[in-house]
């Protein structure tokens, strides 16, 4: 069985096999303040097998289930082996099209989602906030696990404020479904919190090959996706003025950088009473 300690956190991984999902079963298994007790993925293939097997750890006693529903509901039944009042937590790593019904099961069935995956709309997350706080269970939707991340966002941010022209870049591997990045968004929403316009044109642009100045949002902030593989994640943002440039870069060489930003989020959703956006408003 994955190892206990007193009061720890019941923790259910969705994505448990990929590539985010493996390093946080990883992760939560070495805690020691919180265990698994649910590993969900959809390779048929691997139904049943140990989760830790399969990522070359010992045997932890908890087989592989594509019953995201089932699994879920299971947890939310089986009372604390250490009388504890934590609630489980859901943390997933799946894909956009599904995340928002696993983030609404997860809040119905009492469960606080801690959810990685991007890919939610403004609308998905405000509706998902409201249904959160009526249920008064805490959550976290975070584009973004990684500490430096946020603190770029938050020096961006601040520099907004000083530049009429900037660009975001972000960098990920192939398999990322979405794009731009959830991330990539997230700092795009923080520089736009000043509620000014970027970017004036000063000639009459056109492109002679279809996007290639980016995707535009209604701020004049333009966004740049770059998908190839030896990528893992990169953010670059590059403000301009007359005479210079500053630019902000994070760049992400391993996933267990994420791993204390996510074991930060388990344990702070028990304490919260409603879904907060962005891993800053954890810190």
């Amino acid at each position: 069985m994955s190892k206990q300690q007193p009061k720890s956190i019941p923790v259910i991984v969705a994505g448990a096999l990929g590539r985010m999902g493996s390093e946080v079963v990883k992760a939560v298994h070495f805690s020691k303040n919180c265990h698994l007790v649910a590993a969900i993925d959809l390779a048929k293939e691997k139904e049943g097998e140990d989760v830790g097997l399969e990522l070359g750890l010992n045997p932890l006693g908890i087989h592989l289930t594509s019953d995201f529903e089932g699994s879920i509901c299971a947890v939310s039944q089986s009372p604390s082996n250490d009388g504890s009042s934590s609630k489980a937590v859901l943390v997933d790593f799946t894909h956009p099209g599904v995340v928002y019904e696993h983030t609404r099961a997860a809040i119905a069935y009492g469960i606080h989602p801690v959810i990685g995956t991007t890919g939610l709309t403004l609308n998905e997350i405000n509706e998902l906030i409201v249904f959160s706080e009526k249920a008064s269970i805490g959550g976290a939707i975070i584009p973004n696990f990684s500490v430096g991340m946020v603190l770029l966002q938050q020096a961006a941010a601040v520099a907004a404020g000083f530049y009429e022209h900037v660009e975001l870049t972000e960098l990920h591997h192939n398999m990322k479904a979405d794009a731009p990045s959830g991330t990539c968004i997230k700092t795009a929403e923080l520089i736009e919190d000043l509620g000014k316009e970027f970017n004036q044109n000063e000639v009459d642009e056109y492109e002679s090959l279809k996007g290639c100045r980016g995707g535009l949002r209604e701020s004049g902030i333009r966004v740049h996706s770059i998908r190839l593989p030896g990528l893992v994640a990169h953010q670059e943002v590059v403000f301009g003025a007359k005479g210079e440039t500053y630019t902000l870069r994070h760049d992400t060489i391993d996933r267990s950088a994420y791993m204390p930003g996510v074991l930060l989020a388990i344990r702070k959703v028990n304490e919260l009473e409603g879904l907060v956006y962005g891993l800053e408003r954890l810190i």
